[in-house]
């Protein structure tokens, strides 16, 4: 097959958006009727709603529901083109992005450049904890931890019917780090897991006696949302059986247990086989690469810092909103990135027909709301503070609006049914793939890439594939690399 030549270019208006997530979806949806040409590049091909992740992790929904492919999200958008790729490069000079996808290196030119990466999790400089304890922040991280949290069960079965009683202990204790939203629902759905769901499933051990310990170094558990709302989440939780470890600041993790130093400066060791870590996060490499080009100050976590309509000093072309910028002290939560990700969107909208733009970004907080078990949750809307029953229901009400897609809302309302008024998880399957694949990959060292044996290729700022003249003729350019939309 001859080597097929890039689409010419349209001549339109391109934006390019980095990152699939709230606030690359929400300003590509912005963007989808205008006379522009929208390029969505994202390392995942799908949309997550983060916030769910822990109910994949302890088997209540699937990870398609709070996963739809961002391809089917945007489908009918016409002017939106939506690309894999890890974007490693932006040069603000040339208005050029370097992405790779796998054995292939591409390069895109944008007008208006939507920079939405997110954030991963932060283990405060000591990375080598995530090979024991598994952050929150990936569809991946959540598959690992459903294995994990299954696995140990079966294990200590294991352990328990061959009379290795002094082993059941170890894996049986399961502990979160970081008391933050993502921790507590974590901490909360294991208690549930094991005093209700799997109460019953095993002969030898008692899932009843599972120990569930919540680490924080922080004197409270959920911070953010103020004293009373947060001692009212600690009892919940202790009624659940949930041991609340505050003041504990983690300073070693390793395969059997994990080392804290109390706020008194005493040191002990937890002898546990399951570690969740749900503290910290840390903004998108690109940040730095952008502040070093822009001046723009990038903190500790990584985040950049934004002029008040979004964009970069010097760079009226570039927006950078959710988590990785910083501005007002903002917090890291989806509605910052799906305002940001509008008002980017809405502040092209005018520019390109003459209109006055906003000077400043303003953010309307929803309040924040954390689920600690069935029929419980605290929220915080404004001056509201409410814990129980209504909040729990509010926060059914508002986590099923967000869900992308009337299908997944559905299906997510279903498993909830199950979940909540029954006992069964319909979601506990678990894979070695699954659990050990992290180990694997860091076994084979930095060095190893990925590779699905396609002859390199790179493109210019326009898009037009360098073609290797060696490549075989049944490789087709346009799929690796040719620049959409011009």
């Amino acid at each position: 097959m001859p080597d097929q030549i890039a689409p010419t270019h349209s001549g339109r208006h391109r934006v390019v958006i980095v990152g699939s997530g709230f606030g690359g979806l929400f300003a590509a949806r912005k963007l989808a009727r205008l006379d522009v040409d929208v390029l969505l590049i994202s390392s995942t091909t799908h949309h997550l709603f983060q916030p769910l992740l822990y109910q994949v992790a302890t088997g209540i929904l699937s990870e398609g529901v709070i996963a739809p492919a961002t391809r089917d999200v945007l489908s009918r958008k016409r002017n939106i083109t939506v690309l894999f790729g890890h974007v490693r490069d932006i040069d603000v000079d040339r208005k050029v992005v370097t992405a790779d996808a796998l054995d292939t290196t591409n390069t895109y030119d944008y007008d208006t450049l939507i920079v939405a990466a997110g954030a991963g999790q932060s283990y405060f400089g000591h990375d080598e904890f995530a090979r024991y304890a598994p952050g929150m922040k990936s569809i991946d991280d959540a598959l690992e931890l459903r294995g994990r949290i299954f696995g140990s069960f079966e294990l200590a079965e294991l352990a328990a019917s061959g009379g290795y009683l002094e082993d059941v202990p170890r894996l049986m204790t399961f502990v979160v780090v970081g008391a933050g939203p993502t921790g507590v629902e974590m901490a909360g759905q294991i208690a549930e897991l094991s005093r209700r769901t799997i109460a019953k499933d095993f002969r030898y051990i008692n899932p009843k006696d599972t120990k569930v310990i919540l680490l924080d170094a922080a004197p409270q558990v959920l911070p953010a949302f103020g004293d009373r709302l947060g001692v009212k989440a600690q009892k919940k939780l202790e009624q659940l059986g949930v041991e609340v470890q505050l003041g504990a600041k983690v300073i070693d993790v390793d395969a059997n247990g994990i080392n804290v130093e109390d706020a008194d400066g005493n040191k002990r060791r937890i002898i546990a086989l399951c570690k969740v870590w749900a503290a910290g996060v840390q903004a998108s490499p690109l940040g730095k690469i952008l502040g070093d080009q822009t001046g723009a100050e990038v903190d500790r976590a990584g985040r950049i810092s934004v002029n008040p309509d979004l964009t970069l000093p010097g760079h009226p072309e570039i927006f950078v909103v959710g988590d990785m910028m910083s501005l007002d002290k903002l917090p890291g939560v989806a509605q910052v990135a799906i305002q940001g990700g509008r008002f980017a969107a809405k502040q092209v909208k005018n520019r390109l027909k003459g209109k006055p733009t906003d000077p400043q970004f303003h953010y309307k907080d929803k309040g924040s709301m954390a689920t600690i078990s069935r029929f419980s949750a605290v929220a915080s809307v404004g001056k509201l503070r409410l814990s129980g029953f209504l909040a729990w229901l509010m926060w059914l009400a508002v986590h099923l609006f967000y869900i992308i897609g009337f299908k997944s809302q559905f299906t997510t309302f279903f498993h909830w049914l199950v979940s909540f008024l029954g006992r069964a998880r319909g979601e506990r399957t678990s894979t070695e793939q699954q659990i050990y694949g992290r180990l694997a990959i860091h076994k084979l060292g930095d060095s190893f890439t990925p590779s699905a044996d396609l002859p390199r290729r790179a493109t210019t700022e326009g898009g037009q594939p360098l073609v290797d003249p060696d490549a075989p003729d049944d490789v087709v350019p346009q799929a690796y690399g040719a620049h959409p939309g011009r």
